[in-house]
């Protein structure tokens, strides 16, 4: 039996639109266009593609950015920067990719996540 996908995209910010605000979610949500604020979900997924201009702190499950991001991205699990991902931020968390052509000005703390016992 297939896995349903983890990747399947909730909601989406098209590339001509702008919104400023809190976005709290569930699930996977993908950002294409321009958002000011905070962005933030427990469990969730945020996607910026590679035409995303955000200007926020990110507080998320996982994040995947291959557009501009200003501001500190903080994940539970992980965080992938792929090309041609623009970050002027502090990044944490257990795991942290950046791939060969991103720019990336900022401090990164790659902690492993703590167990319980």
């Amino acid at each position: 039996m297939a896995k349903k996908s983890q990747q399947s995209v909730q909601t989406f910010l098209g590339p001509r639109t702008t919104l400023e605000g809190t976005l709290t979610f569930k699930g996977t949500v993908r950002l294409d266009g321009h958002f000011s604020g905070t962005i933030i979900s427990k469990n969730g997924t945020i996607v910026i593609g590679k035409t995303g201009v955000i200007h926020a702190d990110i507080s998320v499950q996982k994040a995947t950015i291959s557009g501009e991001v200003r501001g500190n991205i903080n994940a539970v699990d992980r965080i992938e920067l792929r090309p041609p991902a623009r970050v002027y931020g502090d990044l944490n968390a257990p795991v942290v990719l950046i791939d060969e052509g991103v720019v990336f000005d900022g401090k990164c703390s790659a902690t492993p996540r703590q167990t319980q016992s």
